[in-house]
């Protein structure tokens, strides 16, 4: 099965997909790959594996700084690659990487890379989905999803647009601003949910703040197909390793659990 294949099978009909975040190289080098088991045992859909980069300009405090120590731990693309390649046999994972990234290695060569480590989809928050076109054709050739971002002030032609570019899925940013951990769900979330769904046949998937369990199954309600937290998940694993993450994250499953995927004939998508 090839990688967007395989993601679009990780948002199935009987449960949204939960996508936990991890940034590459974080806590350490060994760390990280210990804190992407805790995710898989606690029943992530999908992994995101965040490429470490040296101006994150879409995240806040919290995941720049467990950005800048994994870059000072050596976490460079070979290591990004190698971690996802073990565990990319037992789950979907997605890069979220910054376009400087890929153009310094090589787009061509990154997707094949990327494509051979079992990545399925590629996150590129800073990739503006009119500039996607050449990135896009090589990502299809080699089976990689892409999976561009849609934001509350996006509007409903670019949601469109976003739409028809999604072999993925659309990556819902609940707030216009950067990602960090909030106590309660944005408002103007569910109305993006909504007006994404009815824009694309792609799954959509909520992000950029969900930090507790009851967002999370809030953010399921209001027809999310997946829910992506990151955040929350880097502050835990500074506090308590990734036992602690993975504890917490065990409980958001278990909330997800009862709040099955809204069909896209109740909301007229």
């Amino acid at each position: 099965m090839r990688g967007n294949e395989r993601l679009r099978a990780a948002f199935r009909d009987d449960r949204v997909a939960l996508m936990p975040y991890l940034t590459a190289g974080y806590p350490t080098l060994d760390g990280a790959q210990e804190v992407g088991e805790a995710y898989v045992a606690a029943g992530a859909d999908v992994v995101e594996i965040g490429v470490p980069f040296s101006d994150p300009l879409a995240d806040g405090p919290t995941i720049q700084n467990t950005t800048a120590t994994a870059l000072e731990n050596g976490a460079d693309v070979d290591y990004c690659l190698g971690l996802a390649s073990g565990f990319s046999g037992r789950v979907s994972v997605v890069f979220l990487v910054y376009y400087n990234v890929v153009f310094a290695r090589g787009i061509e060569e990154f997707v094949r890379e990327a494509a051979e480590a079992g990545v399925s989809g590629l996150v590129i928050p800073d990739l503006p989905v009119d500039e996607v076109g050449r990135l896009a054709g090589i990502a299809a050739d080699v089976g990689v999803a892409l999976c561009p971002l849609a934001a509350p002030t996006s509007t409903d032609e670019r949601l469109a647009r976003v739409g028809e570019l999604a072999t993925g899925f659309v990556y819902c940013v609940s707030v216009a601003g950067v990602t960090g951990a909030r106590d309660a769900l944005p408002p103007g979330a569910v109305e993006l949910l909504s007006r994404v769904r009815s824009r694309t046949e792609a799954p959509v998937a909520l992000g950029f703040g969900i930090a507790s369990a009851e967002a999370a199954a809030q953010a399921a309600s209001a027809k999310a197909d997946g829910v992506i937290i990151g955040s929350k998940l880097m502050q835990l694993v500074g506090e308590g390793g990734p036992e602690m993450a993975g504890e917490w994250l065990r409980g958001v499953r278990e909330a997800l659990s009862g709040a099955a995927p809204v069909k896209r004939s109740q909301v007229g998508g």
